[in-house]
């Protein structure tokens, strides 16, 4: 296995550090991350909330799997060119730049902008809806809660590569961190000073406060949110005005993001999009009174597609079952007939052997007479 180990510490909770090991094992010589590992984790637990709360705004589940399989893999290509493209923008002299290929191949290292996998997946995921001819606000609002939930988990990968931390504390803060790789970033070295002056320097944890952040918006997302939406998509817009608002306090922090001058791009997006959602929150919910519209779940379409699915499902049961007991049919038929043939041919053997001794006992009699006849 290829050791690639660092120190972690948060010296105001408890004495010692935190041995990483960012390989977690190696398979058929290729080394698996703990990055990529709780990214995948995160995202297997959101795809299975959505899928489980697929029924609850209408929506047929082979649907949801089809567009949300599509969504994904194609999140997470916006998310990783996102990332490389504003990376080669800020770093033009930079020698490690990103191209077509180096933008995949060295994923493990990091580098997922959640805003490039939210966009580019809610684009290809509004196609995908076209296609299958399924509504598309209503997948939003069962997307949006799993997207909190694979961002709270996938901020650990963040812990173990130590990045998406924030600027130097005052020293005091119980839950400030330090490690191998942070004590290496030239901020964290320039707050050390000089000399016998030189301390060691404490950095925000911003990958907890987000996960942090992500797993209360969760949960007020799926006991309220869920309960008082009045309108396909409000939930989405809930959880775009929550993240938002989130993100753009904690990117205030972080000292690695990706800047459009001297703005920090996802904190400009985060501000925006929190404002926008909030009114667009407000405007549909006054809309939806006046004009009394239903969601989506309650319609006749959606009782008449998931009824259509039910009856799909049970006909495709039975089929399954009436196949398997053909099957099983079959099977014993031909166990019957075995035997049986065995049966007859063993009786075929049998009268065989009894006409070979008759013939012979006959020949014995006939030979036994004509002796007799030459004695006499």
């Amino acid at each position: 296995m290829h050791l690639l180990k660092e120190a972690v510490e948060f010296p105001n909770l408890f004495s010692g550090d935190i041995e990483i090991n960012r390989v977690a094992f190696r398979i058929f010589g290729i080394d698996v991350y703990w990055y990529g590992i709780l990214i995948a984790l995160g995202v297997v637990l959101g795809f299975l909330y959505a899928m489980k709360r697929s029924k609850k705004v209408g929506l047929i589940s082979d649907n949801v799997f089809d567009i949300a399989f599509i969504g994904i893999i194609v999140g997470f290509i916006g998310a990783r060119a996102y990332f490389c493209l504003f990376y080669n923008l800020m770093n033009p002299e930079a020698d490690n730049k990103y191209n077509l290929i180096t933008m995949f191949t060295k994923i493990h290292d990091g580098g997922l902008a959640i805003y490039g996998g939210i966009i580019f997946g809610v684009i290809a995921a509004l196609i995908a809806c076209k296609v299958k001819k399924s509504p598309f606000l209503p997948l939003l609002d069962i997307a949006a809660p799993a997207i909190l939930i694979g961002q709270s988990i996938g901020r650990w990968g963040n812990f173990i590569n130590q990045e998406c931390y924030g600027a130097p504390t005052a020293g005091n803060l119980p839950w400030g961190m330090t490690g191998t790789k942070i004590a290496l970033d030239p901020i964290v070295i320039e707050a050390m000073g000089e000399g016998a002056e030189k301390t060691n320097v404490l950095v925000h944890p911003c990958f907890l406060y987000e996960s942090l952040w992500c797993i209360v918006g969760f949960l007020l997302i799926h006991f309220i949110a869920n309960r008082i939406r009045s309108f396909d998509g409000e939930v989405f817009l809930c959880f775009v005005l929550w993240y938002g608002a989130g993100r753009a306090w904690i990117e205030a922090l972080r000292t690695d993001s990706l800047y459009a001058g001297s703005l920090k791009i996802s904190q400009v997006i985060a501000i925006a999009s929190a404002v926008l959602a909030l009114i667009m929150i407000v405007y549909f919910r006054i809309t939806t009174r006046k004009e009394n519209k239903q969601l989506y779940v309650n319609t006749d379409l959606s009782r008449e597609r998931l009824e259509e699915f039910k009856q799909k499902i049970t006909l495709d049961n039975e089929k399954a079952e009436a196949k398997k007991a053909m099957k099983a049919a079959r099977k014993e038929a031909s166990q019957k007939v075995a035997p049986s043939i065995l049966g007859e041919s063993s009786y075929n053997s049998k009268s065989d052997n009894n006409s070979d001794k008759k013939y012979d006992s006959m020949s014995d009699n006939g030979t036994d007479k004509k002796d007799d006849d030459k004695g006499e």
